[in-house]
């Protein structure tokens, strides 16, 4: 019986080694995502016309908020 418990208890220990290994890896993509999406914004903001542009979003978002 004491050999079933432990048998149980080392199941158990793996799986959750495996669980903290899957959240850390999905930490992982956030954080590289993150990084993709500031430097896609800090590009964007670089071109030309940028300010213009974000002048037409805000209007629109006016508009689709009144409707």
């Amino acid at each position: 019986m004491k050999g079933l418990k432990q048998s149980k208890a080392d199941h158990q220990a793996k799986q959750i080694a495996a669980l903290v290994n899957v959240v850390n890896h999905l930490m992982q993509e956030i954080e590289h995502l993150r990084n993709l999406s500031v430097g896609t914004l800090e590009t964007i903001k670089c071109m030309p016309d940028y300010d213009e542009a974000i002048a037409k979003l805000q209007e629109k978002a006016k508009e689709n908020e009144s409707e």
